[in-house]
């Protein structure tokens, strides 16, 4: 009597597809998933209400002007970064370097452009590495030290990599967001 393999082909097959889907679950579980919190939101929040987000910094530009300086670079008040890879960034970006490994500082000033007086600010900033929250430096108000309305931060960046600098600034009920991609060397 001959012998019959097909079912046994069958069940080797089923038993490595079944093998494969278990591993591939495994490994998906041991991953670590990192949310996205561009201007300290859930992407959700932030895709729901984008337009939004953008019309208020449209306004918000329009009623002050936002003098920011990060290690005594001039940065300029944007969200354009969010439209690039980091890729594209390294290659035509105007905020490449603007970080170093150690101490940095960040300096920023409100400017009223109907009265030229400096403004008070509520400030939400994050400054995260672009592929993990693990080293998240989170910056408010209290961080600063305020001399007359011009605040002032100094933050540690404990290693070279690429960063993201993302956050709000609040002035009597108008919010201005930001948005920036750079390196730290």
């Amino acid at each position: 009597m001959k012998r019959n393999y097909w079912p046994l082909f069958f069940v080797a097959i089923f038993s490595f597809t079944f093998a494969m889907i278990i591993w591939t679950i495994s490994s998906a579980v041991k991953v670590p998933v990192h949310e996205d919190r561009s201007f300290i939101k859930t992407y959700q929040d932030v895709d729901m209400n984008y337009n939004n987000i953008m019309n208020s910094n449209k306004d918000f530009k329009v009623k002050y002007k936002m003098a920011i300086k990060l290690n005594d670079k001039k940065v300029e008040f944007s969200t354009e970064d969010i439209k690039y890879s980091q890729r594209v960034l390294e290659k035509i970006s105007q905020h490449k370097n603007l970080l170093k490994k150690g101490n940095n500082t960040l300096v920023l000033e409100a400017i009223d452009k109907q009265t030229n007086e400096k403004k008070k600010i509520d400030i939400a900033l994050k400054i995260t590495k672009s592929i993990s929250d693990k080293d998240d430096i989170d910056l408010v108000t209290s961080d600063f030290s305020n001399n007359e309305k011009t605040y002032s931060s100094i933050f540690e960046i404990k290693e070279e990599n690429n960063w993201n600098i993302t956050g709000s600034f609040t002035i009597d009920g108008s919010i201005g967001y930001i948005f920036i991609k750079t390196n730290a060397i």
